[in-house]
């Protein structure tokens, strides 16, 4: 139906462009034409020429659909070098902490425990006393696996309480300042679904591993609304440059909605948002959805995000085996599954969207039984059910996926970022459906595919890259590791297109270029469907294009 009135509307529009009055005005804001396009539009999968008016796409086809929509005042996009896609959808960020680790002290690349420890005490030497350091996104496989120790640090940083994380978000190092505050002492209680390090003393380390680092957070001064508003600035302008239009928020914070409300209320998004808040909060997001509705093409609402587990990094993801590595280890689960279920169904019964986190196979399996019984406690009905990550499968695990119509939430960075150091820690038979990328696209399943920002770099681009070739970062498998799951760039795209869309509930409204669409459009240099899937990584975004205005060009 949006299509046909869509094109109705076209139509309108150009026989207004080609009447003899010179009152009429231009037909269309912004055309591209002379150009290479992949529109996402299984009925239309290429073009030539498209135009923009409002906001949306008025039309598409060969550069003659375009031509009697030009007037004096539309600005003109002739011959773009490279490839012109639909905008990039980032099934899973964390917006806010992301944006403010812009400005954070950087540890991911750091690749020494000195170097680690001198970047943390340069940036602490800038910093006013008593001022907490955040973010980090450390990872200690950089220099063989040894993990940090508040003793790194504690001498450069007296001064200044640190959390700072490693890069999956599951571990974090606090320094002896922070311990203090929060009044972790060797006395302190493990708390459920996390673990406190300790030495052979029983005092802690300064590693917090998952629902410890509750711990120390808890204490954390909360940012001030002006600090909120720069960290979304930044985060919009990082997203923009790498092509990301739309994201999936799952930053577990009613916070951050209040941000991006305070944003929208003053026209200023330039991302469009689908945000997430905590799944036990339901009946909270249940009232707000009654009041408020679910939003608009800006800034949506109606999922929930939980969790099933923690991390591989971080050896806290629940696995039926133990880890090969430490083989008195399985992980464990954050929460308690008896928990999510209650929630889960309660949430399910308000109309809810489940958007839950799930690594290890014990982790997965256990959520699709909790799927399961949502289904035969509320009935059918269109839910979209997401795992998010479905980071490590069994076989059965892909059918049952397939035959209950989830959608796995997937980030194809992590694959050539873990399988470096992987098939250590679950062995490599287990390791055959990490990641399982095509396994599950060949049951046809729409996995929709995202980066976990900041835990990897916003960039649908080198999500491609890293989903068709699984080169490893560290360049030990220039076959791919498990190269059984590459995929297709196309397969790859619509991942980061219209199955984003449909993630969201949102595939009428974006995830391709057709009439009636938003106006959602990003520019490579070069065209990724045909050149060298090694050479993809250098590919740069030219220009982003969101609601018909151009909100980054290079």
């Amino acid at each position: 139906m949006m299509r046909v009135l869509w094109a109705c509307l076209a139509a309108l529009l150009l026989a207004a462009c080609t009447a003899d009055s010179p009152e009429s005005p231009p037909t269309a804001d912004l055309v591209i034409r002379q150009a290479h396009i992949w529109t996402g539009d299984e009925a239309q999968p290429w073009a030539s020429a498209l135009a923009i008016q409002g906001g949306r796409i008025v039309a598409i086809g060969d550069d003659t659909v375009v031509t009697d929509l030009i007037g004096p005042h539309t600005e003109l996009i002739e011959s773009p070098a490279g490839l012109v896609l639909p905008g990039f959808i980032d099934s899973h960020v964390h917006m806010m902490a992301s944006g403010a680790e812009l400005s954070s002290v950087q540890l991911r690349d750091a690749q020494t425990p000195d170097e680690f420890s001198r970047r943390i005490g340069e940036f602490a030497s800038n910093m006013q006393s008593g001022e907490w350091m955040l973010g980090g996104t450390w990872d200690h496989q950089n220099w063989g696996g040894e993990l940090p120790q508040r003793d790194w640090v504690d001498e450069l940083t007296a001064e200044n309480p640190i959390l700072v994380m490693r890069l999956d978000g599951h571990m974090a190092l606090a320094n002896s300042a922070a311990l203090t505050l929060a009044g972790v002492d060797k006395y302190t209680v493990d708390v459920e679904g996390g673990e406190i390090i300790r030495d052979e003393q029983g005092n802690p380390t300064g590693l917090l591993k998952d629902n410890a680092m509750n711990l120390v957070s808890r204490v954390i001064p909360a940012a001030s609304e002006a600090q909120q508003d720069q960290a979304l600035e930044q985060a919009m302008d990082y997203l923009a440059e790498r092509g990301v239009t739309s994201v999936h928020d799952m930053a577990y914070s009613w916070d951050s909605l209040a941000t991006y409300r305070r944003a929208h209320a003053k026209a200023g998004l330039r991302t469009r948002i689908y945000a997430n808040v905590p799944l036990a909060d339901w009946r909270q997001l249940a009232e707000d959805v009654a009041i408020n509705g679910r939003g608009d093409e800006w800034l949506r609402i109606g999922g929930l995000k939980g969790f099933m587990d923690g991390s591989l990094g971080s050896h806290t993801a629940a696995f039926f085996e133990p880890f090969t590595d430490t083989p008195t280890d399985r992980g464990f689960f954050v929460t308690a599954p008896e928990d999510v279920e209650r929630r889960a169904i309660a949430a399910d019964a308000q109309g809810l969207q489940l958007v839950i986190h799930a690594i290890g196979d014990r982790a997965n399996a256990a959520l699709l039984d909790i799927f399961d019984k949502t289904v035969r406690a509320n009935g059918p009905r269109d839910r979209r059910s997401r795992i998010e990550h479905a980071q490590h499968l069994r076989p059965q695990e892909i059918a049952r996926i397939a035959e209950t119509a989830i959608i796995p939430s997937m980030q194809p960075y992590h694959a050539i970022d873990d399988g470096r150091w992987a098939d250590a820690v679950i062995g490599p038979e287990r390791a055959q459906f990490t990641y399982a990328f095509r396994s599950l696209m060949e049951a046809g399943i729409p996995v929709a595919f995202g980066s976990d920002w900041s835990v990897a770099p916003a960039s649908p681009v080198l999500g491609i890259y890293a989903a068709t070739t699984r080169q490893t970062l560290d360049g030990a498998h220039p076959e791919g590791w498990v190269p059984e799951q590459k995929i297709t760039v196309e397969q790859a795209l619509i991942a980061y297109t219209r199955n984003g869309a449909y993630a969201s509930f949102e595939e009428d409204s974006k995830g391709s270029l057709t009439v009636g669409k938003l106006a959602d459009v990003v520019i490579l240099d070069r065209d990724i469907t045909d050149m060298p899937l090694e050479q993809i990584r250098d590919v740069l975004v030219t220009r982003t294009i969101v609601g018909g205005k151009t909100i980054y060009q290079r």
